[in-house]
């Protein structure tokens, strides 16, 4: 018995404690690696919606590429300190223009070349009729909305570096995938998990404890000669 009840008591103890190291890595990692938001306004529609649920992946804005649809922080243009979210059109050294017309679709260009946008809401890559031509700096971003009539981006701020944002102003990148959020979630189940096993256990442990103290000690006879 008070084998069993030892056995119980370490089993208790190592399970609890691995079940918080996972779930706390795990909690900390996410933190870490990740941002979640919700979508306040809809000018990125038609790809993501007011009131969407957002996850992006904390990366450096050096990273980000024609095409990505990033979360910014710039207080001082959108006069919040919460973060932004648009797409990506130009990085250092594109010369990006509006626009050209491609067959029977208005486009914008990037080095010349006219850029096909799935994502943009009812096919206007336009949205405002108000042209630019603008070369992006080394270490800046051009950055547009999808919904291109109703979006507040670099088409507005022309006086302010042609519109273009530093790159260090970026925040992270909208992740579609559900890899990287999905094993987080696992590490922090199955450590919860392995923390209430051990709940158990350590449960066990007292009730075998309790019942070896309650047996009382029984003396064995001797036989008088």
């Amino acid at each position: 018995m008070a084998g069993r009840g030892r056995g119980l008591g370490i089993a208790a103890l190592v399970v609890g404690l691995l079940g918080v190291v996972l779930a706390g890595g795990a909690w900390l990692y996410g933190r870490g690696a990740y941002g979640t938001g919700t979508l306040s306004s809809s000018s990125m529609e038609p790809t993501y919606h007011r009131g969407d649920r957002i996850v992006w992946e904390r990366v450096d804005g050096s990273e980000v590429r024609r095409g990505d649809v990033v979360m910014l922080s710039m207080p001082g243009r959108y006069g919040s300190s919460g973060v932004v979210m648009q797409r990506v059109i130009g990085v250092g050294g594109d010369r990006v223009a509006c626009c050209t017309t491609a067959g029977t679709e208005v486009r914008i260009t990037v080095n010349g070349r006219p850029v096909t946008e799935p994502y943009v809401e009812e096919g206007d890559a336009d949205g405002v009729n108000r042209p630019y031509d603008v070369k992006v700096p080394e270490g800046r971003l051009f950055l547009l909305g999808d919904h291109r009539s109703n979006a507040r981006d670099s088409r507005f701020f022309a006086s302010d570096h042609d519109g273009t944002v530093p790159v260090d102003a970026v925040r992270g990148r909208v992740t579609d995938g559900r890899r990287g959020p999905a094993l987080l979630g696992t590490g922090l189940l199955a450590g919860g998990a392995l923390v209430l096993v051990g709940g158990g256990l350590g449960i066990g442990f007292l009730v075998v404890r309790r019942r070896a103290a309650a047996v009382p000690s029984v003396a064995w006879p001797v036989r008088q000669r």
